[in-house]
Formats: C-alpha cells, sequence, structure tokens
C-alpha cells in the first residue's frame, strides 16, 4: 500500500536518511564485533521506518455536520473542564484537550467552516505536553474560528518535550472549510479546544480520538 506523506516531512526525512547512512558507512570500517554493527543497523532502520510513519497523511473521509465540532487532532482526551481563557475572550470556557503521543498523526484539521477571527505564534518551553502547564508556558500557537456570532473557539496548538516546531498556517481573515489542514505540529504534542460554554461535549475522559471524524462537542 503506498504511504502519502505530508510535505512538511520531506526535508526532515531526507536528512535522517543521509545522516544515517554516512553513519552506517563510518560503522561499517570499524574494528567492532560484526553483531554490534548489525544492532546499529537495524536501529537505524527502526529510527528511519519511525520518521517517515510519523509524516504519514491518512486519507479520510470527513465526518460533515452543520454543528459539528470536530477534532482537530489524533490522540487521546486529557482534560477536560471549564477554565478562564484569557488570551482571547476573557471569560469562562470549556477546555478539552488532546493529547498526541509520537506514534498518532500529528497533522492538524479545522473543526468546521468559518472564519479565523486570530491567529497569534507564542514562543516558549518544552514542558511534557500531558503537564498542564504546557498549555500556557510551552511553544504554542493559538488560532479563533467563527463560525457565526456566539459560535466560535480558540484552538491551541501545543508543542511537547520531543516536539521543537509548531507549523500553523492559518491566517486572520481566511475562510476555511471544515477538514482542511490547519497546520502540524512536530513529534508529541497537544491540542487544546476553548470552547462555548454551552456546547454539548461528546467525548469523555481518556477516550480516543481522530481528527476529522471523531466529534467532540455540538454547537447548540
Amino acid at each position: 500500500m503506498k504511504i502519502k506523506l505530508h510535505s512538511e516531512g520531506y526535508t526532515i526525512i531526507g536528512t535522517t536518511f543521509l545522516v544515517l547512512a554516512l553513519l552506517s558507512v563510518g560503522i561499517w570500517f570499524l574494528p567492532a564485533p560484526l553483531f554490534a554493527k548489525y544492532f546499529l543497523f537495524t536501529g537505524f532502520f527502526v529510527l528511519l521506518s519511525w520518521t517517515i510513519y510519523f509524516f504519514r497523511y491518512p486519507n479520510r473521509t470527513i465526518n460533515k455536520g452543520d454543528n459539528h465540532i470536530l477534532s482537530t487532532a489524533d490522540g487521546k482526551i486529557v482534560v477536560i473542564e471549564e477554565v478562564f481563557e484569557e488570551e482571547y475572550f476573557n471569560d469562562r470556557r470549556l477546555m478539552i484537550s488532546v493529547f498526541m503521543s509520537p506514534m498518532n498523526v500529528h497533522i492538524n484539521w479545522y473543526p468546521f467552516d468559518g472564519e479565523v477571527k486570530y491567529s497569534k505564534y507564542h514562543p516558549g518551553r518544552y514542558f511534557i505536553a500531558y503537564n498542564p502547564k504546557s498549555s500556557e508556558h510551552n511553544e504554542r500557537a493559538s488560532v479563533v474560528l467563527e463560525k457565526q456570532k456566539g459560535k466560535d473557539i480558540l484552538i491551541r496548538q501545543v508543542a511537547g518535550v520531543m516536539a521543537r516546531r509548531v507549523v500553523c498556517y492559518s491566517k486572520k481573515g481566511d475562510k476555511v472549510e471544515q477538514g482542511s489542514e490547519m497546520g502540524m505540529i512536530k513529534f508529541g504534542s497537544r491540542i487544546d479546544f476553548f470552547l462555548p460554554i454551552n456546547v454539548k461535549i461528546n467525548v469523555k475522559m481518556h477516550q480516543k480520538v481522530k481528527a476529522r471524524q471523531t466529534v467532540i462537542a455540538f454547537f447548540e
């Protein structure tokens, strides 16, 4: 089966292949036991295979719905709570967070049709993405998407310990479609959603979700 790759991965995959190839050549000529060399070669192969796998681009049917708020990312629900959101809305919001392990697809997609009202990148630290502090202190990008007045959410892409780059394509004023690509986070991270209090929650703690398919909540 042919694997489609995300364009963000081409340079990383190519660089990884080149570095591992050069290391393999160097190791081959070292005066070391043959089994040790094969052990290292196997490790290199696994690392390259995982790097390719990480940048896979899945072909999925979008679970379209006028009131659907789809998950932006693959992963597991780690937070469902009411919080005070102070970056943009400055009011009480329902926060739902999805943790992405290194094995999850890390491409992010828009949860519904709408207009980007706000987009901002924040440099920061690299706490483990499971840590609640990561939402406010890690490298992150915040995007506010509005369907109509009263139906708007803030989506926050948060880098983790392994993630060293948040990629966000959103620009203020963009008109976007449900399921279209928003960006990606490289190597382990999370997505935070700040939703209106009156939405109907459709997920529970520790539930596994899929981007473009799982409805995390419904607009009233």
